[in-house]
């Protein structure tokens, strides 16, 4: 005896070698021996053998029609040998049998299992939708084979150019745009970028670096709302002073300016002044909404996204030739330098001049003054008296590194035929004119810290212990500076953390509750947000800065360049802010001089291949 049964979703047929009641011994046709369940026994024949029965089973289904046999069917369930019986108008053969059986379970479109042989047609409804399903697939299939020649052919269809955020920045595994290029990237052997840009899909290399960052970070886009009216905030009184600023050339958030009054005896009255855009910018209002959602202006090289939009950045900025309200802390200060007495004001502030980084020299470090001083020199030396004295206060010796500006003329033709010629250039960091500004922004902050902390008003303080900074909303000791007191309050237009300060500054001058409580959830949540945001932005001007390096080799056509050992196989470039590996480098003492061969750089990647060329003599 035989029997056709069901194993493992399979149709299969098998000599019976043992027969009982619930359970059968079976040698299948491959030959293989089986226990199976008497219920998934399908068909018991005695002739002709499994295998032969198989055989000829199989080539009658293949012209069965699933269509014909779903016509046919009543609405109600059915076994399979009854429907072998009406279609063949016989009792049909084992083979006959099986082959229904085989085209049923086959054909899920057109027939839902019930049971072991049992089906039910599936109801019109379903099966239209079904054979549309299969229709568009096939269409969909012979699209993305079109595709696939074309991506190989290194040319990009307007179906997938039209996809492209989408294939750069955010694969929708699920597309069929995405599976042809992934179809084609495997038979190239090729990443889905690099194919892309085989076929003429990334003509920047720069922009496509800009827009990931875009895509991961502002997914609705980097344009602000419209922004309405800007509240009118209270009328103020003008200080007495001529104030000016000190920054890059490229700055237009100017937050910070400084101002000398002398007084006799030597003494003098300084002012540092901080823009005040929280007057205008109340807690919750649409302008914040904006500050909170982005919470820091996004810097790169050439490029930068602010904080806020255009029309508050130039209402409070501290431009030259205008007066804009200002939060000021006057320092007065003795003949030596040391603070006297100092106080804060909200006041309007007349802007004489924006000084640029690179027009002052260094005469103002001269004790005294000469006929050869350029503009503002006097200014500067009382502000650098005060410096000194604030960082001899704090016991802080100078550190002396090199930093870099990265200057883009996007109006030039760079590496590769880009728009965009970089010049990098090193700025000693620790030069007077830095420590005067950092010294006097690092006083501001510690004193205003310590005015929120005097009145028991919540702040976002940093601290440190044990090297790591991180944000608290209660004061705590920042060992790096040696200070007690110290938060962010002097960039209120590029940071949103100097924004809330200054909301709270201006509530406590006032006599006012400050908008946010100590234990305030909303202020925790700015915290943890700015903090992460921050790092954020703070990696993506990492990432440009080393894509502009490399830029810059391309561009140079730099075959060879110099470095210094740091550790191990880590080197230092020298004309470039970048940090390699050097596989091959030898057993070098740190510091070492060194020469490096440049070899293939990717911009798309970012990455640079390179080998040790030698030792490289000291100059």
């Amino acid at each position: 005896m035989h029997v056709l049964f069901e194993d493992d979703g399979q149709l299969k047929a098998g000599t019976v070698l043992a027969d009982h009641d619930a359970s059968l011994q079976v040698e299948a046709a491959s030959g293989k021996r089986l226990k199976i369940k008497a219920a998934n026994v399908l068909l018991r024949f005695a002739s002709p053998s499994p295998a032969a029965t198989l055989a000829d089973a199989q080539k009658l289904a293949a012209d069965l029609d699933a269509g014909f046999l779903w016509e046919v069917t009543g609405d109600g369930e059915f076994d399979f040998d009854q429907l072998a019986r009406e279609y063949y108008g016989r009792p049909p053969e084992p083979a006959q049998a099986a082959a229904v059986a085989m085209r049923l379970a086959a054909s899920p479109m057109h027939f839902y299992r019930k049971g072991k042989g049992r089906f039910r047609r599936a109801p019109p409804e379903a099966l239209e939708a079904a054979l549309k399903s299969v229709e568009r697939k096939k269409r969909d299939a012979t699209q993305a084979e079109a595709w696939v020649a074309e991506l190989i052919a290194g040319r990009l269809p307007d179906a997938l150019r039209e996809k492209l955020p989408m294939l750069l920045y955010k694969p929708d595994k699920n597309a069929l745009e995405w599976k042809a290029l992934s179809h084609a990237s495997d038979a190239q052997r090729k990443s889905p970028l690099e194919l892309l840009a085989a076929c003429g899909a990334i003509p920047s290399t720069h922009d496509y670096h800009y827009n990931a960052f875009l895509a991961a970070t502002f997914p609705h886009g980097a344009n602000f709302p419209a922004l309405g009216d800007l509240p009118a905030f209270p009328e103020l009184p003008l200080a007495q002073v001529r104030a000016f600023s000190i920054d890059d050339a490229s700055t237009t958030e100017i937050d910070d300016a400084f101002s000398v009054t002398e007084v006799q005896g030597g003494r003098a009255r300084i002012g540092i002044h901080i823009a005040c855009p929280a007057l205008a910018i109340a807690h919750g209002s649409p302008a914040d909404a904006m500050g909170r959602e982005r919470l820091s202006t996004v810097y790169m090289p050439g490029r930068k996204l602010t904080m806020l939009p255009d029309a508050l950045v130039a209402a409070f900025t501290l431009r030259a030739g205008t007066s804009p309200p200002a939060l000021s802390l006057y320092v007065e200060i003795d003949e030596r330098g040391n603070v006297e007495r100092q106080s804060t004001h909200i006041e309007r502030v007349p802007i004489a001049a924006n000084l640029r980084l690179t027009e002052i020299a260094d005469a103002f470090t001269a004790d005294l003054p000469s006929a050869d001083d350029p503009p503002w020199t006097a200014e500067l030396r009382m502000l650098w008296k005060l410096a000194r004295g604030l960082a001899g206060a704090r016991g802080k010796n100078d550190v002396q590194r090199i930093d870099y500006s990265f200057r883009v003329d996007w109006e030039a033709v760079g590496a590769n035929g880009e728009p965009g010629r970089v010049e990098i250039v090193p700025r000693p960091r620790g030069s007077p004119l830095d420590k005067l500004i950092a010294e006097l922004m690092i006083h501001v902050n510690n004193a205003w810290g310590r005015t929120l902390a005097d009145a028991h008003a919540a702040g976002l303080y940093r601290v440190q212990s044990n090297g790591k900074v991180k944000m608290s909303t209660r004061p705590g000791e920042h060992q790096g500076l040696g200070l007690a007191h110290y938060l962010w309050a002097s960039s209120p237009l590029r940071r949103y953390s100097d924004l809330v300060n200054q909301r709270q500054l201006l509530a406590v001058l006032d006599g006012r509750r400050p908008p946010y409580a100590e234990n305030d959830a909303e202020l925790f949540a700015a915290l943890a947000d700015f903090e992460a945001t921050y790092a954020q932005y703070a990696d993506f001007q990492d990432r440009m800065e080393r894509y502009w390096c490399l830029r810059w080799l391309v561009q140079e056509n730099a075959g060879e360049v110099t470095a210094h050992v740091i550790r191990d196989t880590l080197v230092r470039f020298e004309q470039l802010p970048l940090i390699v590996r050097l596989a091959d480098l030898p057993a070098l003492a740190p510091d070492t001089r060194v020469r490096i061969a440049i070899g293939r750089i990717d911009l798309l990647a970012s990455t640079l291949e390179c080998r040790f060329a030698g030792v490289a003599p000291l100059v």
